[in-house]
């Protein structure tokens, strides 16, 4: 189409860089082995490195304010001047130490909890409201990197966490407090950051507003109204970005608001588009996510395009091309990646391929022929992956067609289970556990790394690892602990460890992508048909539990957080290849039971974090992950213990579900609620076992004796104490062995405190 240009943007770009400066940065600012200055500076450098390659691309905007230097949420909320007042900080003057001490809690506060970020693997800080909270404004940081940005002479977006997702996802400190309530000053104080992004010549503004994937209630839809009717007046444009989800239902709500541009995610609900072409204003801009930002296959440039042209003639320059969302999601570069097999590499893109993917489509609209190159090449990767006989496993498909109801099912119901492990064990009340994890120490990394570089022979790393192993159950009989874990020295990632053992599983170099502040994972890459060729754990857990007459716990990944926390195939629907590597896992489960093992811990922290936003939908997501959960668990006799655990979630609309995965203990993160996420257990009568987190390992801070008590306490009152487990919230792989010795000393005199107590009470 001659005469004009299709206009391209992202809606956010990784932040930690390609060789996780970010996070080697934060981690020497917390240890006090660097200044402010030194993080600010690697912060800019990274910003304006993102900004270029958005400029070398081609596109049209640079987008500014993506960047956190530890999460968006908590960022937009020093903004906002809307800190937890526990903290007692000033929020015009915050420093970066502080701004960590909520993320991450100090000597006197827990930190601000933390929860995913909708259906995705990132963590976001929640606000904390109450009827006081007020909006007055806080930290300059977001006009600072504005200001940055205008001086390289960039054109720029800023983008900003939308009111009405801000609030949604803020949770209330006040009992019968309506958090909209707050939404007039909230809307003030947005007005005042749009008018001093105005007063420096800003033309457009990104707005991110994914809960409106969500299905809001209609006084949420009014609260829309209201917001962006005020904020429509500024005299700034505004581009309302959604993503994640359908805006379908909402799309008439939308188009009247007095807004310029909207954004669909055109990749997980491109049938939402026919509504919006009904209810477009023709003054609005339509920013069309077709590149997708949270998996790293290639796209289908061809198809996309055929697939725009009618849209670009109806729209001409009304239509923007861009992702379907942040590309936070996934790496920053292939360009670091020279292990990767070359046809595997040549089908994929993170983000700085998906930027020339964006550019690649628009000038297609623009002008086929100059882009016909660029086309071909996609062409030819995508055909090369069709037809690679790397991905179909005959022997995995035939496995796969023969699983029956009866896989998915125990021996015996959970009371007669119950009575079997009760016996077999012997275990105390209350009996106190770790999650898994022991800290990784500077010495186990180093092993590990000198061991893929070749520098340790493999018998060399077996006995340092089983150094690591007999040193962290020495130290945990130390503690008096019930349960042991072999501490997993061995193991780089939950995810990645397990997926190195099986087929159909490929492994980058520098795939990095950030979780929450500076914790970063290196996602597998599910390509194909996934088996377990032998047994993974076996002999470390059977040597560990050689050294101890306490039970050890095997360790394994389950099939829904495989899935989750990979990168994973799109040819074929994500149910079939759960239910792969629930059989993968089974076999585990299997083999650790036939060498002595008798309690498997299956851990799923990703479970709910599969849900779809919408309730609609939910069912049929809940039938095939719980069914994949219980053939990983249900290959074993009665006797033998199954524990799961999950974090980080709000478990109590689909506790019918984790019920019906029918493990015999599971173990969730409540610490930071203080136990609130227990109170739906006991509401629905849990019937199984469970272990309420007694403290948040996410944090340097040491629980006192007395706290993890109080918090023992408040379980006790929502399910009876014989059903009660007592454990951290989650491994404590990123800890160092002082606080954890410390906390889990802590948490066992805490433990026998309560049983002395409960004893006496009998």
């Amino acid at each position: 189409m001659t005469g004009t240009r299709t206009c391209t943007h992202i809606l956010g770009f990784p932040r930690i860089g390609a060789q996780r400066e970010l996070k080697f940065a934060q981690e020497a600012f917390w240890r006090g082995e660097a200044d402010e200055t030194y993080l600010r500076e690697v912060a800019a450098t990274l910003r304006a490195r993102h900004w270029q390659l958005q400029r070398a691309a081609g596109l049209d905007f640079v987008t500014v304010g993506d960047f956190a230097y530890y999460d968006q949420m908590l960022g937009m909320s020093a903004l906002l001047g809307a800190l937890p007042r526990r903290f007692g900080f000033n929020p015009a003057t915050l420093t970066l130490a502080q701004y960590y001490e909520l993320a991450r809690g100090n000597a006197a506060q827990p930190a601000m909890e933390m929860t995913k970020w909708f259906d995705t693997n990132y963590h976001y800080l929640v606000p904390e409201l109450t009827r006081d909270t007020t909006f007055n404004g806080g930290v300059d940081w977001f006009f600072d990197e504005v200001d940055e940005a205008l001086a390289l002479g960039l054109r720029v977006k800023p983008v900003l966490i939308g009111p009405i997702t801000w609030l949604r996802l803020a949770k209330t400190q006040t009992p019968g407090f309506d958090r909209l309530d707050l939404l007039p000053k909230l809307v003030n104080r947005y007005v005042r950051i749009v008018e001093a992004l105005k007063a420096r010549g800003v033309e457009w503004i990104q707005f991110d507003e994914p809960a409106l994937g969500l299905d809001l209630e209609d006084e949420w839809l009014s609260a829309l109204g209201a917001a962006y009717g005020t904020l429509g007046e500024c005299g700034v444009k505004i581009l309302l970005a959604t993503y994640f989800e359908t805006t379908a239902d909402h799309a008439a709500a939308i188009a009247r608001l007095p807004i310029d541009g909207v954004h669909l995610d055109l990749v997980r609900a491109p049938a939402q588009l026919d509504a919006w072409r009904a209810r477009l204003p023709e003054s609005m801009v339509l920013s069309a996510g077709v590149v997708d930002g949270r998996n790293i296959w290639r796209s289908d440039l061809r198809a996309i395009v055929q697939s725009l042209l009618p849209l670009r003639a109806e729209l001409g320059e009304r239509l923007w091309i861009a992702p379907s969302c942040s590309l936070l999601h996934v790496p920053v570069s292939l360009e670091g990646e020279r292990k990767l097999d070359a046809d595997l590499k040549s089908w994929l893109a993170f983000a700085t391929e998906k930027l020339d993917e964006v550019r690649t489509i628009a000038l297609a609209l623009d002008d086929a022929p100059a882009a016909e190159p660029a086309l071909a090449e996609a062409d030819a990767a995508r055909a090369s992956r069709r037809t690679s006989g790397a991905v179909v496993n005959a022997l995995v498909q035939k496995r796969v067609a023969a699983v029956t109801d009866e896989m998915a099912s125990r021996k015996s119901a959970f009371a007669e289970r119950n009575r079997l492990q009760r016996e077999a064990l012997r275990l105390p009340a209350l009996p106190t556990t770790t999650i898994g994890s022991f800290p990784q120490t500077p010495a186990i990394r180093q092993a590990r790394a000198a061991y893929k570089r070749g520098e340790l022979k493999a018998l060399d790393y077996l006995e340092r690892m089983r150094a690591e192993i007999e040193l962290a159950v020495r130290r945990q009989e130390a503690l008096d602990l019930d349960v042991l874990v072999h501490g997993e020295a061995e193991r780089n990632d939950m995810v990645e460890y397990f997926g190195e053992q099986l087929w159909g599983y490929a492994f980058t170099e520098n795939g990095w992508v950030q979780s929450y502040g500076s914790r970063c994972v290196k996602p597998p890459i599910i390509y194909g048909d996934v088996y377990r060729p032998e047994p993974m754990t076996v002999e470390t857990t059977r040597y560990a539990q050689s050294l101890t007459n306490r039970p050890v716990k095997g360790m394994l990944t389950g099939p829904v957080t495989m899935l989750q926390w990979s990168f994973v195939r799109d040819d074929q629907p994500r149910a079939a290849t759960a239910l792969q590597l629930a059989l993968a896992v089974r076999d585990e489960v299997v083999d650790l039971e036939k060498a002595g093992i008798r309690i498997i811990q299956i851990d799923e922290p990703a479970f709910r974090e599969g849900l779809p936003l919408r309730r609609a939908d939910w069912p049929a997501y809940l039938q095939w992950a719980s069914r994949a959960f219980r053939i990983s668990a249900a290959g074993v006799a009665d006797e033998t213990q199954i524990h799961t655990h999950m974090c980080y979630s709000e478990f109590n609309d689909i506790l019918p579900s984790i019920a019906a995965m029918d493990a015999d203990v599971i173990t969730i993160e409540t610490s930071r609620s203080a136990m609130e996420l227990l109170d739906g257990f006991g509401a629905f009568s849990y019937p199984n076992e469970i272990g309420p987190g007694v403290y948040d390992i996410h944090s340097p801070r040491v629980p006192t004796t007395d706290a993890i008590e109080r918090l023992l306490q408040r379980a006790c009152e929502v399910i009876p104490a014989e059903r009660l487990w007592v454990n951290p919230d989650c491994g404590l792989k990123t800890r160092g062995w002082p606080e954890t010795e410390a906390a889990l000393a802590n948490m066992v005199r805490a433990a026998k405190n309560l049983r002395e107590r409960l004893a006496v009470a009998a």
